[in-house]
């Protein structure tokens, strides 16, 4: 039979990284070979590919239309990113190609849609994934059919004055329980600036007034949030990926934070330019005080893939001492659901403590065999970052009561 004349049907991508997915951007050129190894001499009406590239979210939603009633409402989208075919083999007057036994390749060559694409995510209720499908027709079979997917990430660079801006603000509200005020609590929070890349550390500094008479403990969250949009209606994943806890403040209290380091772990990027999936980080300063509502400070955060340049931070920043470069970003891309690399932010609630450990020293990452950092972080979830303050206050420096 013709089926058992084919040993080997795949696509190689030429690509310097071996056994992993390649990766592109927007303009480049994607190229590869199909092989083809056959037992035996075989005809083959054609060879065709098709590289494809969409976004898509799909979810569903019950609805009650009366007390016995109910029905389910579907809400999906898609945006298309790339089209494109081409024939590797097909004869011209519409005859049959005749193939001898033994291997065969046929190279292929394309080049991305120069406008933007989006780069590649997977989430809970959508994705944006781009592939190349090849379809082989022979006469009296059917038609053997192969996909393989590669990676685009669009570069985002934070060394643009937007996002080498500092970013800060102030919070304050009243804390009450049944009709009866403690006091008021505030915060004051800055961070250098507003664009990151996975890996850096980030120096939070802020200043916790708490004029109530209860304790609280603050803390700082960077949060993710997914938004998918389809027929005018949202749904949104919210999840926390990384957490610091500070000391607490007494009643009546005031403590700071000189530069509390937040650190990054290995996510994917900020997506804001697809119209029907968005990927958003934020940096949240929390206050929590018992018996009354969380007072929180949010702050915006951008990851992107180009790291601070040396020479292009206003401050001496330690977060530039730990950028990384776009190769460790993409093992970040697209996402891996079966990851515990984030928790919700109900799961984060829950953590009320959280182990101090020494600051890691990441000044010689760059140094290291890109492949290492491959096993490490495909097969390892990131641990849950807890830094040591580095900037730590002498004893006649710490915070006194206002009182005193």
């Amino acid at each position: 039979m013709i089926f058992d004349k084919l040993k080997k049907f795949g696509i190689v991508f030429d690509s310097p990284e071996v056994d992993c997915s390649p990766v592109f951007s927007s303009g480049d050129v994607v190229s590869g070979r199909v092989v083809i190894e056959l037992s035996g001499v075989s005809k083959v009406d054609s060879l065709k590919l098709h590289a494809e590239g969409f976004a898509k979210v799909h979810w569903t939603e019950s609805r009650s239309a009366g007390s016995s009633t109910a029905y389910t409402q579907n809400y999906s989208d898609e945006v298309e990113y790339l089209n494109r075919r081409e024939v590797l083999l097909q004869a011209d007057n519409g005859e049959v190609t005749v193939l001898p036994a033994g291997r065969h390749e046929f190279p292929f060559s394309f080049q991305l849609p120069e406008e933007t694409l989006v780069t590649s995510f997977e989430g809970k209720h959508g994705s944006i994934r781009y592939w190349v499908k090849v379809k082989l027709h022979r006469p009296w079979t059917t038609v053997k059919k192969i996909k393989r997917e590669f990676t685009v990430i669009e570069p985002i660079d934070i060394n643009t004055p937007a996002l080498l801006a500092p970013q800060a603000g102030t919070k304050d509200k009243m804390a009450r329980a049944w009709y009866r005020n403690f006091g008021q609590v505030s915060v004051t929070a800055k961070i250098d600036r507003k664009g990151y890349t996975p890996g850096e550390v980030i120096p939070v500094f802020a200043e916790f007034d708490n004029s109530t008479s209860r304790s609280v403990v603050p803390k700082a969250f960077i949060t993710q949030t997914q938004t998918f949009i389809a027929r005018g209606t949202m749904k949104q994943k919210r999840s926390v990926v990384a957490t610091l806890c500070g000391d607490i403040v007494g009643a009546r209290c005031r403590e700071t934070w000189h530069g509390r380091a937040i650190k990054i772990p290995p996510v994917g990027p900020s997506i804001l330019q697809c119209r029907i999936i968005r990927v958003e980080y934020m940096l949240k300063v929390c206050v929590d005080v018992p018996g009354s509502s969380k007072l929180c400070l949010e702050l915006p955060l951008v990851i992107g893939t180009i790291p601070l340049h040396p020479f292009g931070s206003r401050t001496s920043s330690i977060s530039s001492q730990y950028s990384v470069n776009l190769e460790w970003l993409r093992m970040a891309i697209p996402e891996q659901p079966e990851r515990n690399s984030v928790v919700t932010e109900e799961e984060a609630e829950q953590r009320n403590t959280v182990v101090l450990q020494p600051a890691e020293d990441l000044s010689g990452i760059l140094e290291r065999p890109l492949m290492a950092f491959v096993q490490e972080f495909r097969f390892r979830p990131p641990p849950v970052y807890s830094e040591i303050d580095p900037n730590p206050q002498p004893f006649n420096m710490r915070p006194r009561c206002m009182t005193c």
